[in-house]
């Protein structure tokens, strides 16, 4: 079926393509690609000549850009005809979603695609695609079982849309632990198990602060940590009320009390105002005592901090349940030419092989989304054994839940008014129950509720 055109709805300023209009969204009808290009690309390959395709990603070089590198040089260097391009998108999903929207306003496409997990409702609504499945069917057809065989259910979830359709693959799973520095906790004379609770972080962070003069927590200042933190406590980023219409409730009595420690712990000077990535590098400098962020920043940790460091579950505000939204990504197909698209689908099935999940484990600390890679002896087996600080991140995935994505074409949208409001309650600007309720009932009118 041919997609019709749509509108992109405006969304402020900062985006920069927010009043073109944008290719046809949801799965990619691949009828509808010119049969001239389709012959000019078969040309190429019959010419000997390599298929060049974009992996567009949001790895900086601290947080698995040098996985990617390697990954990418692998593929490369053992493929005949396809060569990948890996191109970084700074300000993490949010901007590649961004510039993916500039690119394809202009009537350009990269050919796979990291999307956030908050961001799956958005991309499947307003951008082309040619779901995973379509891919085997029609370039690799005697592997038509791939997905079932190698991702458990609950995985292969995480990239269905609310229309029953599995956008992506999921690929980078993460969740946010607390790391912390063995070195400060001794010398503040605290428990060197470290922090169990939220309210034993603000207790532990005064302790240090008055002890050794250091910071004592970072908290990852996105939406991401943001929900971890209120939904602990009982807020709720998205949820649906009995009819089934769509809201967010992150104004409740505990999301309020959440984000109101959060910012008195900068006013009494115990959490640094800073970006995540200043956040990490001062707690990787030993300035900070507690960093609380993905666990996909473990081997950045590992070979940089100059101290003992070690990493726990996620806190849990006393007598509530642990609640940690899934980080990372899944990877989409955007290609549009046939060519395109079967050398994306080789270089995906290669990103998911078992030796290239354990590469991109390793490099990072995501855990591995294919159900066989933590115990093969090709894959994760005795990395995972020997190393304590991945077991902050496998030992709670019973917590884990969606990363909130709003519904519709709002997404960026609603990111958006979140930041600002955070920005505005860590800036101390408003107070938290200002801010949030602020925040709330703007999210709610885009919503229609």
């Amino acid at each position: 079926m041919k997609k019709q055109m749509k509108k992109i709805k405006r969304l402020g300023a900062t985006l920069l393509a927010a009043t073109m209009l944008m290719t046809g969204c949801g799965a990619l009808d691949t009828t509808t690609i010119d049969d001239s290009e389709t012959a000019k690309s078969d040309s190429i390959t019959a010419n000997g000549e390599k298929v060049k395709i974009e992996y567009w990603h949001c790895n900086a070089e601290a947080q698995g850009g040098a996985a990617v590198e390697e990954l990418v040089n692998k593929f490369n260097k053992e493929n005949d005809h396809i060569e990948v391009v890996a191109k970084y998108n700074p300000d993490m999903y949010a901007g590649l979603m961004k510039n993916l929207q500039a690119e394809v306003a202009v009537g350009n496409s990269p050919a796979v695609v990291q999307i956030g997990w908050s961001y799956l409702e958005y991309f499947s609504n307003n951008f082309s695609y040619l779901t995973p499945q379509n891919a085997i069917e029609k370039f690799d057809a005697e592997n038509s079982t791939f997905l079932a065989d190698h991702f458990l259910p609950n995985i292969l979830g995480l990239a269905v849309n609310t229309s029953g359709e599995q956008v992506g693959i999921p690929y980078s799973l993460s969740s946010p632990v607390m790391f912390y520095n063995v070195d400060l906790f001794k010398e503040a004379g605290l428990p060197e198990e470290g922090p169990q609770t939220w309210e034993q972080v603000y207790e532990y962070s005064k302790i240090i602060n008055e002890k050794t003069g250091k910071y004592g927590c970072y908290i990852e200042d996105d939406n991401w940590g943001a929900q971890a933190l209120l939904e602990s406590n009982g807020a709720e980023f998205i949820t649906a009320d009995k009819d089934g219409k769509m809201h967010t409730n992150i104004a409740s009595e505990g999301g309020i009390e959440a984000m109101q420690m959060w910012a008195d712990m900068i006013t009494q000077g115990l959490t640094p105002h800073i970006t995540w990535d200043e956040g990490c590098q001062a707690f990787n400098a030993g300035e900070v005592a507690m960093l609380y962020t993905t666990i996909a920043r473990r081997a950045s940790i590992q070979s940089t901090a100059q101290f003992e460091a070690a990493a726990v579950n996620s806190p849990v505000w006393k007598g509530k349940e642990r609640i940690v939204p899934a980080g990372g990504c899944f990877l989409a197909i955007t290609a549009l030419k046939e060519e395109e698209q079967k050398a994306a689908w080789e270089f995906m099935k290669y990103l998911y092989e078992i030796e290239s999940m354990a590469t991109w484990t390793i490099g990072t600390g995501y855990v591995p989304p294919r159900k066989d890679v933590a115990d093969s002896p090709e894959g994760l087996k005795s990395f995972l054994e020997e190393n304590e600080m991945m077991k902050a991140a496998t030992t709670q995935m019973d917590g884990v839940v969606s990363w909130a994505s709003f519904p519709g074409n709002v997404g960026l949208e609603a990111d958006q008014i979140l930041s600002d409001a955070q920005d505005q309650i860590l800036g101390g600007s408003i107070s938290a129950q200002e801010g949030l309720t602020s925040a709330q009932d703007k999210i709610n009118t885009l919503l229609g509720y």
